[in-house]
C-alpha cells in the first residue's frame, strides 16, 4: 500500500464476529469479487480469538477494527491480525495508544489511524487529530501507518483529504463514512472518491454502504475501473430498457454481471460484454463488444466479436455468455 502500489479495495464484515464460519464465508465471498483487505470488528477478546481462527484459512489479509478497549487490539495482534484500525478518539489515553503501537511494531503490523467525523475528541479537527496521533505512533518507532479522515459529507471529505495529503506522505485510506444505503451511498462515495483518486490522492478505498459487503466491493471496483485504475473483471454495457424491450433485460443483465463478477480472468485481456434490450442500439453495441446479447421477442441474438452466432432463449442466455467469455480468455 502506497509507494506506487495499485489502489487496493477493502470492506468490512457484517457477520457476527464470534462466528468464525460465517465470517470466513463472507470474507471468501468478498475475496472472490476482488477484495484485497477484509476488516473484522473486534469488540472483545473473544472476537480476537475468532479473528485468529478466520485468519488461518483466509486468502487475504485481515484488519482488526478496534474501538474503546486497547486490550482488544493487543489480543488481535497476538491472534494473527495482519493490521489494525484504531480510532484514536476513543481508544483511551496516550499510554494505551503507545502500548498498541509498541505491540504493532513488534509484530510488523501496519496501523491505520481512522478518524471519523462523528467520534472526534472535543475541539479537534479530523486532520488535526490524524496528525497528532501520527506523531504519537511515530514517537514509538512505528513507521507503517495509514491515515483516514472520513466524514459523511462528500465535499467535506474531499476537503479534509486534500488538506491531509498536503501534510503527509503516509498512505491514505479513502472513504465516506456512513454513506448510506445502496443508491445514495454509492453516489456520495463515487463523487468523493472519484474526485480524490483523479487528483492522485488515495492508496486504498472502502465504500461504506448499509448492506452486504460484496456490494461495497463491487462499487469500489467500478469506481477504480471508471478511472482506469483497475482493469480486473469484465466490462459490461447494458441499456436502461424502454417500451420496445420484449425480454426481461434487467434480470438477464444482473445475472450476467453476477456470473462474471466471480470469474477469474487470470490477468488476460478483459472481454467487453454488452446486454442490450432491442434493435435500436443493440447491433451497434454488439459490433463494439467482444460478446453481446441483443433482445428480441422473448429471446436474444448472441454476437461474438461483432458476428451473429445464434439465437438463445432468455433461460440459456447467461450460460452462453459465460461460456464465450471463458473461450475468449
Amino acid at each position: 500500500m502506497g509507494g506506487g502500489a495499485p489502489v487496493s479495495v477493502q470492506t468490512m464484515g457484517t457477520a457476527d464476529p464470534h462466528d468464525a464460519k460465517a465470517c470466513l464465508a463472507q470474507l471468501v465471498s468478498c475475496a472472490e469479487r476482488g477484495c484485497d483487505l477484509f476488516r473484522m470488528a473486534v469488540p472483545d477478546v473473544e472476537a480476537a480469538e475468532t479473528l485468529g481462527e478466520v485468519r488461518r484459512s483466509s486468502p487475504i489479509p485481515i484488519v482488526a477494527d478496534v474501538h474503546f478497549d486497547y486490550r482488544c487490539a493487543l489480543a488481535a495482534l497476538a491472534a494473527g491480525a495482519d493490521a489494525l484500525r484504531l480510532n484514536p478518539g476513543n481508544i483511551g489515553g496516550r499510554d494505551r495508544v503507545q502500548a498498541v503501537a509498541r505491540a504493532a511494531k513488534e509484530k510488523g503490523a501496519p496501523v491505520r489511524i481512522g478518524v471519523n467525523g462523528g467520534s472526534l475528541e472535543p475541539g479537534e479537527t479530523p486532520v488535526g487529530s490524524a496528525l497528532k496521533h501520527l506523531r504519537l505512533l511515530e514517537g514509538e518507532g512505528l513507521r507503517d501507518i495509514v491515515l483516514s479522515v472520513k466524514l459523511s459529507d462528500a465535499r467535506k471529505t474531499v476537503a479534509a483529504y486534500r488538506e491531509l495529503a498536503e501534510c503527509t506522505d503516509c498512505p491514505l485510506h479513502l472513504g465516506v463514512t456512513e454513506a448510506g444505503t445502496l443508491i445514495p451511498g454509492t453516489v456520495r462515495s463515487s463523487v468523493a472518491l472519484g474526485i480524490l483518486l483523479d487528483d492522485g490522492i488515495g492508496d486504498t478505498v472502502r465504500v461504506s454502504l448499509t448492506g452486504k459487503p460484496e456490494k461495497e466491493v463491487k462499487v469500489a471496483q467500478e469506481i477504480l475501473r471508471a478511472l482506469g485504475l483497475r482493469a480486473q473483471g469484465p466490462a459490461i454495457t447494458s441499456c436502461p430498457t424502454c417500451g420496445r424491450t420484449r425480454v426481461d433485460l434487467v434480470r438477464v443483465a444482473s445475472q450476467v454481471e453476477d456470473a462474471l463478477e466471480t470469474l477469474a480472468l487470470d490477468g488476460r485481456p478483459v472481454p467487453k460484454v454488452a446486454v442490450m434490450g432491442c434493435a435500436v442500439n443493440g447491433p451497434g453495441e454488439a459490433k463494439g463488444a467482444d460478446i453481446a446479447l441483443c433482445g428480441g421477442e422473448g429471446e436474444f441474438l448472441l454476437y461474438v466479436r461483432g458476428r451473429l452466432v445464434e439465437k438463445v432463449s432468455e433461460d440459456e442466455a447467461v450460460r452462453k455468455v459465460v461460456e464465450h467469455v471463458v473461450s475468449c480468455q
